[in-house]
């Protein structure tokens, strides 16, 4: 925040300090002002956090009003984030798959559910091979029913950890 100094050198009390022309654009400025400084709006999205030095690829799966849903691929480089899913979260539960792309190995779990090589939007979870998919096990991640949530990735063997 900066801090706006006005100095005259020649002062004269006796001048009303506005004048009919000034007073709407002082009433301006400090309005653009506030705007400028006041906080955005918080945002509700669910991010995940790439904590490793690799470059990785996230999976996410989750259930929406249809039934369960699995998108993929983000690439996440390393030490940065990316928002998975944007607005305020519907679901306690969230499901990530993840591969490490540069030294190799997976973060996976249990709920299995369908993922393919290349982008995806798969609707539902059962007869992934049978569909032409492929089938990985998913992290359970719990939000606590917060409204958005991050995800933090680290190494390997490594659990998730997360934070509204």
């Amino acid at each position: 925040m900066s801090t706006i100094a006005a100095s005259s050198s020649s002062a004269d009390f006796r001048t009303p300090l506005r004048t009919p022309l000034r007073t709407p654009l002082r009433a301006l400025l400090c309005l653009a002002t506030g705007l400028a400084l006041w906080p955005s709006g918080a945002r509700a999205d669910l991010r995940l956090c790439n904590q490793t030095a690799s470059k990785v690829g996230v999976t996410l799966g989750y259930r929406d009003a249809q039934g369960w849903v699995t998108e993929g691929w983000w690439d996440l480089k390393p030490r940065n984030c990316e928002t998975l899913l944007r607005g305020t979260l519907a679901a306690q539960f969230y499901y990530i798959y993840a591969v490490d792309y540069t030294r190799g190995g997976e973060w996976s779990g249990r709920a299995l559910m369908c993922t393919r090589d290349t982008a995806f939007t798969i609707r539902g979870v059962e007869d992934c091979l049978a569909r032409g998919f492929d089938r990985n096990g998913f992290i359970e991640v719990d939000t606590g029913q917060q409204k958005n949530w991050t995800i933090q990735l680290s190494d390997p063997g490594q659990p998730l950890t997360g934070n509204p």
